[in-house]
């Protein structure tokens, strides 16, 4: 006599129909990775890259995953059909395509958080974007334990049926690793992206389901997507007066704005700073760039003595544009942009043609580490804003910039930081100290919250560099703003390559600059 609450005992399914859940499984691990890293990438020009927000998006999709392992494994005992898990992927798919439409006016809140420093608005949007991955990811979660269930149909196949599984769905998770990154989100968009995927699954849904009447309600939510998809106007991610051009590269957002008082701006990411500017009648930015011109008089140089420039973090070409135009084309610039896509925009759109300027699409470290050439001054402009790459502010970075420099040279990084808030410049200049006899800062006296932090190896005064620029074109109207060099005579807290917390120093600073926002301090 059979107990009556043993769970059901579906009929074995054939080698064809094994395959089929297999596949399955297939597609929601590739699935999942691919909503991940989608997911990243749709708060990217919101929220930004960081290392905190990455880990963010990593811890939920496996809590999501974990919630669905748990619950997949409970209900495939209960109801071990194979039509119940192309129901469960076809759902899950039909919400995934639902994301990137649903999170858009939650996003258009996180805009206007960022605008007015509201914290609370800020990190209540984050959550509300990412809570909504919560079900689509819970749902492809339990497709693992349930695949595993249905093929198994003899015990002592147990093992062997559950490391398929695994493999199969490990090895989509792969390919949905790559596949977005190398090709869907740098062709298509982050949109296109969550929406390729969905439709695939519920495309597979359509044809594994053996009910009529599910395999027509599938059809319906695979039409709402297309019809999404092709109906409803993505317009601009981030809406801006002026807006050119908006994509996504790669590696990041990017966007280019004319501002009519300003110029046209190279924008990045999150959209919280202006990473070059160019405006044909104005050589000057009034910016951070005009004060890497200073740079060769902080080491003790003449006009006629700058023959060479690297730049790390090229962005439009502010600076070489700059250089070319004040110390000549004679000048030999190696611009480097770990970005090709940002390349581009600056040759079409900041007119970045510089006779004597060559571009290198790689890391900045990278390339000081192949190259063996020496540069009267080296220009570290390489944030992904609000953030500095970790290997490019360590003492070890520094070094190898100090060893590809002239007798003369100078090493001159752009720092951010808040009206009140000069943290990072501090440690910054600290780590630069431990490697440079002579380190220099000026805040700058213009609407940028940026400080230049020199690296020199001679002694300098600012009353000497304004002497030096006097009566020189475009560099004595800089000498003359009212800024002060001062110069940086400790190193008590050094980054280094194993310890170098830049990120967590930045997202404190930001944390705390959108909480003291929030309470009505005025800017």
């Amino acid at each position: 006599m059979s107990n009556t609450t043993d769970p059901p005992s579906p009929q074995p399914i054939g080698n064809a129909r094994t395959w089929l859940v297999l596949t399955i499984a297939f597609f929601s691990g590739m699935s999942v990775l691919a909503v991940e890293i989608s997911a990243a990438r749709l708060l990217a020009p919101f929220f930004g890259t960081s290392i905190i927000i990455w880990a963010v998006v990593i811890g939920l999709t496996l809590l999501y995953l974990s919630i669905g392992y748990w619950i997949g494994g409970r209900l495939a005992d209960r109801r071990p059909y194979e039509n119940t898990l192309y129901h469960i992927v076809g759902i899950g798919a039909f919400l995934v395509g639902l994301v990137p439409f649903m999170s858009k006016p939650v996003l258009s809140v996180s805009s206007q958080a960022i605008a007015s420093l509201n914290g609370g608005l800020f990190f209540g949007s984050l959550v509300g974007v990412l809570l909504l991955l919560a079900v689509p990811l819970t749902l492809l979660g339990m497709v693992s334990p349930f695949a595993i269930r249905l093929v198994t149909s003899d015990v002592r196949q147990a093992g062997k049926r559950a490391g398929q599984v695994f493999a199969v769905s490990t090895v989509g998770s792969i390919l949905g690793a790559f596949i977005p990154v190398l090709l869907l989100i740098p062709t298509v968009g982050t949109r296109s992206t969550f929406l390729i995927f969905a439709v695939l699954l519920l495309g597979l849904s359509v044809v594994a389901t053996t009910r009529l009447y599910r395999r027509l309600l599938y059809v319906v939510l695979l039409a709402i997507l297309v019809v999404l998809w092709v109906a409803v106007d993505p317009g601009p991610v981030r809406p801006a007066d002026g807006l050119l051009v908006e994509g996504e590269s790669a590696l990041q957002f990017f966007q280019v704005i004319d501002s009519p008082n300003i110029g046209r701006r190279l924008v990045l990411n999150e959209g919280i700073g202006t990473h070059s500017i160019y405006h044909p009648d104005r050589l000057l930015t009034n910016g951070p760039w005009d004060y890497f011109l200073l740079a060769p008089f902080i080491g003790g140089q003449q006009p006629d003595d700058v023959d060479s420039l690297l730049i790390i973090g090229l962005g439009g070409g502010t600076v070489s544009k700059q250089y070319t135009t004040i110390f000549g084309d004679d000048v030999a610039i190696d611009g480097v942009e770990i970005d090709d896509r940002v390349i581009d925009l600056g040759r079409k759109y900041f007119d970045m043609n510089e006779p004597n300027l060559t571009t290198y699409a790689e890391d900045g470290r990278t390339f000081l580490q192949r190259v063996d050439r020496r540069y009267d001054v080296i220009a570290v402009d390489a944030y992904r804003q609000p953030y500095i790459p970790f290997h490019l502010v360590t003492q070890e970075f520094f070094i190898a910039a100090r060893e590809h420099l002239t007798d003369k040279g100078v090493v001159a990084l752009n720092a951010g930081r808040t009206a009140s808030d000069f943290r990072l410049v501090e440690v910054l200049s600290e780590t630069m100290r431990s490697v440079f006899p002579h380190v220099y800062v000026i805040d700058l006296p213009s609407g940028f919250n940026n400080s230049l932090v020199y690296g020199s190896l001679t002694p300098i005064t600012g009353d000497q560099v304004r002497a030096a620029t006097d009566g020189l074109p475009w560099l004595a109207e800089v000498a003359e703003r009212p800024w002060e060099l001062r110069e940086v005579n400790r190193a008590e807290t050094v980054y280094t390559d194993d310890l170098a917390p830049v990120e967590r120093l930045i997202d404190d600073i930001v944390v705390r600059e959108a909480l003291h926002g929030a309470t009505g301090r005025d800017r």
